[in-house]
């Protein structure tokens, strides 16, 4: 699905929900996961337990002039169904854009897995004047969501 502000992506992945959701709510692997490219590693992050927390990424990206850092704040965990996080600059408020894994079992070793990209909430006029968004494409989307399928195979 696309609209004007969000991009959501899904596909079923050969594994359960509850495996799916270690690999996701662990920031070590994001640079795993990342089709965009622009995730490099964490910055000494803990498992994502509870919504709320804060976790830093190390990026780089020719939107940001090369390498920086990210504060993601996660606004969506439920264990084994749902992890989602508004990112910002380091040290600053996230500005509006989200990202969200969204898991339902299929049955034991079966899961629909949807991540959404979704800016709706962006209402910083100089930021959407910039025409950034989306930053990240469907296929990088759907790049990232071959890339968990891989990582939970290999995990």
């Amino acid at each position: 699905m696309a609209d004007d502000t969000s991009i959501s992506v899904g596909r079923t992945i050969d594994s359960s929900a509850k495996d799916l959701f270690l690999v996701l709510s662990n920031p070590e692997r994001h640079a795993q996961l990342d089709g965009s490219g622009f995730v490099r590693s964490d910055d000494h992050t803990d498992r994502i337990t509870a919504n709320g927390q804060t976790f830093r990424m190390n990026m780089s990206g020719p939107h940001m002039g090369g390498d920086y850092q990210t504060d993601n704040h996660v606004t969506g965990f439920v264990p084994d169904k749902l992890i989602a996080w508004q990112t910002a600059p380091a040290g600053t408020e996230p500005p509006g854009w989200e990202w969200m894994w969204e898991l339902e079992p299929q049955g034991p070793d079966s899961t629909a897995v949807t991540l959404t990209y979704d800016w709706g909430k962006v209402t910083d006029k100089d930021l959407l004047a910039k025409g950034l968004f989306p930053l990240v494409s469907k296929e990088q989307l759907e790049d990232s969501l071959a890339k968990l399928a891989e990582a939970v195979s290999g995990s």
